[in-house]
């Protein structure tokens, strides 16, 4: 089935009633077990997109890297935000994911106007304007191109940090589930780089017991996170 292209068509519809500066709002990482959870942000206009421009996780790794420049001339702007393993754990990821969203937008030259975010939960809020659209990194140019610009971002991030610990095989699973990352695990137990109170500290007996323990509302977002450590 050939990949309908993004467009302009939610921002043009933000724009008519009043915005100028439309920023899309993408995030990578969610469902990882090592390395922050990252935020991109990118504001476009309405250009007509650089060719191929979809969702990150429809590209091959590749096609990705090959795009990353390119769309890093083309957009007006664009900016990133983190948030650490720590922080993840600590706050649990929806608070995690706005932390790392306000990061990326304050990185921005460019004050937002609205902000198109993926998915249909608003884990932004006030004081912006938001407006969540499903499968916005398919739909949305500006979605589009953030996703791809953050998926490459952090990518790099966790290849470099893979420089440190080569035995969990970060360049090339970028912190989420793999055979590799699995073993060393078993093995050597988490790095400072792991988040601790997601559940594949449950399997791991001889290291069960660096787990960290969250607050109610923590521990239900823990458990929709971990449903989705497959989803890279």
């Amino acid at each position: 089935m050939p990949i309908v292209p993004p467009t302009h068509s939610v921002e043009r519809s933000l724009r008519r009633a009043g915005a100028k500066v439309v920023v899309g709002l993408d995030e990578v990482g969610r469902g990882a077990w090592a390395g922050p959870v990252t935020v991109g942000a990118a504001v476009t206009g309405l250009r007509r997109a650089p060719e191929g421009l979809t969702d990150s996780k429809l590209l091959t790794e590749l096609r990705r890297r090959a795009l990353a420049p390119v769309l890093a001339d083309w957009v007006t702007a664009y900016a990133f935000g983190h948030a650490s393993p720590q922080e993840c754990d600590e706050l649990g990821m929806t608070a995690a994911l706005r932390l790392a969203a306000v990061r990326a937008l304050e990185a921005l030259p460019v004050e937002p106007d609205a902000i198109i975010l993926d998915g249909k939960h608003d884990y932004l809020g006030g004081p912006w304007r938001v407006r969540t659209v499903i499968k916005g990194d398919q739909s949305c140019i500006c979605v589009s191109a953030a996703s791809v610009l953050a998926k490459v971002h952090r990518d790099g991030l966790m290849a470099e940090l893979g420089g440190t610990c080569p035995e969990y095989g970060f360049a090339d699973n970028a912190g989420y589930p793999s055979p590799v990352h699995r073993a060393a695990l078993e093995e050597f137990g988490p790095t400072d780089h792991h988040r601790l109170s997601w559940a594949y500290l449950d399997a791991l007996p001889k290291w069960r017991h660096l787990k960290r323990g969250r607050d109610v509302v923590g521990a239900a977002e823990g458990s929709a996170d971990e449903q989705l450590t497959l989803g890279f």
